[in-house]
């Protein structure tokens, strides 16, 4: 079992862009998207500032952000990568479950890394993701390297949007149609 505060912090980064980029486009209206917060059960509670110390996951997440955009139901989950190998033991069997089912629904599936080590953002689409899942199902690679990736879905951040990722949905969809 998993605990917090051994695992607390990691992508809190990338994270907090997120964030912050979600205030901006909630402000301007462009969509609405939220943090899921991953349930907890406290195990230590440090009585004299109530900060919990130590707790353990009481269920499986499914990923980090959901809402909608311009009407079109988006999910994705946010990873940071310190090197241009990703490993995928970084994500788990129901999390592409659900993707795939939230897919299904017409929703909209990815995930956004942010390569640290290179400060470089990412836009995985699930399609494009998959390949490299079953690869590692099938007794292959269990990583995917930054050169596997395609080109047209590294952006940065422009006009005070720090992880403008709307422009990959809109690439995203165009390359749906």
């Amino acid at each position: 079992m998993a605990t917090w505060n051994s695992r607390g912090l990691r992508g809190s980064v990338l994270e907090e862009m997120i964030n912050r980029t979600n205030e901006k486009y909630f402000g301007a209206d462009l969509c609405l998207i939220q943090k899921i917060p991953t349930p907890i059960t406290p195990i230590k509670i440090d009585k004299t500032n109530r900060q919990i110390t130590l707790a353990y996951f009481d269920q499986k997440s499914t990923v980090d952000y959901i809402g909608a955009v311009q009407g079109i139901p988006v999910c994705f989950d946010a990873k940071e990568c310190a090197v241009d190998t990703f490993s995928l033991q970084n994500i788990h069997e129901h999390q592409v479950e659900f993707m795939k089912s939230f897919e299904r629904q017409k929703g909209i599936s990815f995930f956004l890394i942010y390569y640290s080590h290179k400060e470089k953002l990412y836009y995985l689409r699930l399609s494009e993701f998959l390949p490299f899942w079953e690869r590692a199902k099938n007794g292959g690679r269990k990583s995917f390297r930054i050169e596997e990736l395609d080109e047209r879905f590294f952006f940065e951040g422009h006009d005070g949007i720090m992880v403008p990722y709307l422009d990959m949905i809109s690439l995203d969809l165009k390359l749906r149609d």
